[in-house]
């Protein structure tokens, strides 16, 4: 039997982008656009109806930017469509509000189209782009003055460092090689760090990291 295929949705305000993308998505077999928005005022409703798997959302946008539209999804929709942000700088704040927000990753405008289709396929499957570099550098602008916030979390020695690897960027079969621990024990690990944290995914796991001082931007 034949999956069927991920459901794309593209939020940007110009139209030349949005054509761009949908070439290189609909040239995939298993990827398909299934609506477009110019606009985050649109968003919320075209999810409604065509319930897509990720959408791509355009950050700044004349109404209602991907930030605001990112967080109106995660807060309307009991299971929100996995969100990838599109934007032109990787260090923009805009970028780490709409990651904060609830947004799965990013990806740059100038980012080559077989690394894009694989970034929909990474968060379709439920998994988190992170890209430690970027986020470093991010979260050392936001990382609170209260030291270490994550110490009540209880976090045991072995989820402070798995934390800490997903932090450098590692999969869970990376993180899993290195400790020389199963899979399914690392896959446990990362269910427990987000359950103490109080986080819906990876992405907002590292975050919490660098924000918190557990992990130093430096």
């Amino acid at each position: 039997m034949t999956a069927e295929p991920v459901n794309v949705l593209l939020v940007d305000d110009e139209a030349l982008v949005r054509a761009g993308l949908r070439a290189i998505i609909d040239a995939e077999p298993d990827l398909t656009v299934v609506d477009e928005a110019a606009d985050g005022a649109e968003v919320g409703p075209i999810v409604s109806r065509v319930r897509p798997d990720v959408v791509l959302m355009d950050v700044r946008m004349p109404a209602i930017d991907g930030i605001h539209a990112t967080r109106l999804l995660m807060e309307r929709h009991d299971e929100p469509p996995r969100i990838l942000v599109v934007t032109t700088f990787e260090n923009d704040d805009y970028v780490y509000e709409a990651l904060r927000a609830g947004a799965h990753g990013f990806l740059l405008k100038r980012t080559r189209p077989e690394q894009i289709v694989q970034a929909i396929r990474t968060v379709s499957r439920g998994d988190s782009l992170v890209f430690p570099a970027a986020i470093r550098q991010l979260a050392a602008a936001h990382r609170g003055a209260d030291g270490d916030a994550l110490a009540g979390a209880g976090l045991s020695e072995r989820e402070a460092e798995v934390l800490r690897l997903m932090a450098a960027g590692l999969s869970n079969g990376e993180i899993a090689e290195k400790l020389f621990l199963g899979l399914e024990t690392v896959k446990t690990h990362v269910g427990n760090v987000l359950t103490k944290l109080g986080v819906r995914d990876r992405t907002q796991a590292v975050i919490a990291a660098y924000e918190s001082g557990f992990i130093s931007p430096g």
